[in-house]
């Protein structure tokens, strides 16, 4: 039975994924990591590839996917890195991903994303962000429930973000049908669904030995922003060079933002461990309010919303099929 304490670990907001799986050793594991192809995704199958899995990028650009399996086959020394095609806004690849997966899948890593697009729907009229974030991953981590439960002790990382104080899951209005449409707001509730998602697939797939965390990766400039306006990236840098400044917070690299991911896909410290939110390798402390990007909101661990959230989930990808 995993403790119940707070999660700590000898890693901090320098670290690097690389550094994380020093003497971690995957041989015979087998790994899928969304949003492979750039940002942090690539430095998280990187570290997994080095540390022996065999990983799959899951990708919605497939020539990107192809130079970023040659490159981390290349650093890696790995020849089966591979790449599937997946565009999480659109159930029919994310089904099509699934069904032709075969075997047990170890880890899974739900790291693909998009932040503060303007309005957009998915292919099932879904609002974009909830759309890609949460649901396109909640169908393929349900969709690989049978892979998963046939690993040893299989993990699911769940990428959310500081992100999820903006906002709770609004039930009653979760695509924007009733409601101004904020960009803000819609990434909040998205990164909200992801650590929900969490906790939820902790407590329903126990059984299976499954266990799923979240995580916030940090501070780290990546083709994540290319929806803001340059005013936008202006104010966020220099917002962000203040901080630095003060000595409140810390820019990161792709290699030490992909560290958490890869400290929740491999520590032996979070063996067991599910539903909870991490933040610089370590858990974060759940506060009521955000001491700049650091903590976790009550509202992004709680077990009714997550039980809620999921009956919810499943009720729209059933009835969009």
């Amino acid at each position: 039975m995993a403790s119940s304490e707070q999660i700590t670990s000898p890693f901090d907001d320098s670290t690097t994924a690389l550094e994380v799986v020093d003497g971690v050793d995957l041989t015979g594991k087998r790994a899928l990591v969304t949003g492979g192809a750039s940002g942090i995704g690539i430095e998280t199958a990187r570290a997994l590839a080095h540390a022996g899995a065999q990983v799959t990028l899951a990708v919605r650009d497939a020539a990107a996917g192809d130079a970023a399996a040659a490159d981390i086959a290349r650093t890696s020394g790995r020849d089966d890195v591979r790449v599937a095609p997946l565009d999480l806004a659109d159930l029919a690849s994310v089904d099509a991903l699934t069904q032709a997966w075969s075997g047990p899948l170890d880890i899974l890593v739900n790291n693909a994303g998009v932040m503060d697009t303007p309005f957009g729907t998915t292919a099932q009229g879904w609002e974009q962000q909830l759309g890609v974030n949460h649901l396109g991953h909640f169908a393929l981590a349900t969709g690989l429930h049978a892979a998963l439960a046939a690993a040893d002790r299989a993990r699911v990382v769940a990428v959310s973000s500081s992100g999820h104080a903006a906002s709770p899951i609004v039930f009653d209005d979760l695509f924007f049908e009733r409601r101004d449409y904020d960009p803000g707001l819609a990434y909040g509730q998205s990164k909200t669904a992801n650590s929900l998602f969490a906790v939820e697939a902790t407590r329903r797939w126990a059984g299976d030995s499954i266990t799923a965390n979240a995580l916030m990766p940090g501070g780290i400039w990546t083709p994540l922003q290319r929806h803001w306006s340059a005013e936008k990236r202006a104010a966020a840098e220099e917002q962000s060079r203040q901080a630095e400044a003060a000595g409140l917070f810390r820019m990161k690299s792709p290699e030490q933002g992909a560290a958490t991911s890869v400290f929740l896909a491999t520590s032996p410290l979070v063996d067991g461990v599910g539903g909870r939110y991490f933040e610089d390798c370590r858990e974060a402390t759940v506060v009521d309010q955000l001491e700049g990007i650091h903590g976790v909101m009550p509202h992004a661990l709680d077990p009714d919303d997550a039980r809620r959230l999921w009956d919810v989930s499943e009720q729209l990808l059933a009835a969009a099929r």
